[in-house]
């Protein structure tokens, strides 16, 4: 995923992580109490989820950190937000996290600064195929063929990012209309009938995002998983970032396998990662992380879709990307908690 040989280390780390980035929205009160002011991207998501579940936590668990979410317009997103020096902290996905290091498409054209150090990872996004009935989808092929209206999720979420980057591949993106509303109104477009197949997204197996749920309940059962064809796996298969996996649906008001008989669904996945301006203090991350790696069950009484760090603690490491420096905070808990790997790079 990284092109660790790029001239000059990847231009000295990104500007080692963020040195020029101003304005930051976060701080540390004369108390030593450090504020997390998170870039969570919009309302639904499961960002926004894992992020007031982190505030819960931190406000229960902890006397030195306080954590706030704020809504953005998502992943690939708060990137150019943080390089702006509008946030310091950020929700980010591994496959943007990448892509803006090296440079690639959409940063190739308008490339960024700075990059934040990495963090924990909250997320593991698994993305489907469902259409609606009456539009005689049945496969991925039949997407490839076109003329159909699809919903690839909102532009600059990371999910979307990933997805069009598989949809393009695979030659389904530019065969079809396609459906740019934010997550707020798709599910007013799914009751309408004014799409025709969306790219939807649960949460580490357990539960769907916000936004999804909505479209669930609002397409009066009319939603069924399309088969994915091997043309459309390969290329999943094919694209950096982008981690195949099958399992049974979950999170479902509706029976969403029974069009077709279908038992498992196929997904690309994504992992999110909370991620830090290296200014920030190293003992307020490692608070940060503690919290999370100790209190996941305060966490999921907020966000059910938490992922279980205390019987799994490798899981907050899981995104790291081996090229781009890891928060000082971060790396020393996960040291102490022996979860460290020494071929990470410490900030």
């Amino acid at each position: 995923m990284i092109d660790g040989d790029k001239p000059t280390r990847r231009d000295a780390l990104k500007a080692m992580g963020a040195m020029g980035v101003v304005g930051l929205a976060g701080c540390t009160d004369d108390d030593g109490t450090h504020t997390f002011t998170l870039a969570g991207t919009s309302s639904g998501s499961s960002t926004q989820a894992a992020g007031n579940a982190a505030a819960l936590a931190a406000s229960e668990h902890s006397d030195s950190i306080d954590v706030t979410v704020q809504e953005t317009g998502g992943w690939t997103a708060n990137i150019y937000d943080y390089d702006a020096g509008d946030f310091e902290s950020i929700g980010v996905d591994t496959n943007s996290m990448a892509k803006a290091f090296n440079d690639e498409d959409p940063f190739d054209e308008e490339p960024v600064e700075s990059i934040p150090d990495q963090g924990p990872r909250f997320t593991s996004l698994e993305m489907i195929w469902v259409a609606m009935e009456g539009s005689g989808i049945e496969s991925t092929a039949d997407l490839r063929e076109g003329g159909y209206t699809i919903y690839p999720i909102e532009p600059g979420f990371g999910t979307r990012l990933i997805t069009e980057e598989v949809l393009t591949e695979d030659g389904i993106f530019e065969a079809n209309e396609i459906n740019n509303e934010n997550t707020d109104d798709i599910p007013g477009a799914v009751e309408e009938g004014r799409v025709d197949a969306l790219c939807v997204y649960g949460s580490n197996g357990i539960d769907l995002a916000g936004w999804c749920q909505e479209v669930d309940v609002r397409s009066d059962g009319e939603l069924y998983v399309i088969e994915t064809d091997d043309h459309f796996r390969d290329t999943v298969d094919s694209i950096d970032g982008a981690r195949a996996a099958e399992f049974e649906p979950y999170g479902w008001e509706q029976d969403v396998t029974s069009e077709l008989g279908v038992d498992e669904v196929f997904s690309w996945v994504l992992d999110g990662m909370w991620a830090f301006h290296p200014d920030i203090p190293a003992e307020a991350t490692y608070e940060f992380t503690r919290v999370m790696h100790e209190h996941h069950d305060t966490m999921r009484d907020s966000d059910p879709t938490v992922l279980d760090y205390e019987e799994n603690p490798e899981d907050l490491s899981a995104a790291v990307i081996d090229d781009i420096p890891v928060h000082p905070g971060v790396a020393e808990y996960w040291q102490d908690i022996g979860i460290w790997d020494d071929d990470w790079v410490e900030g």
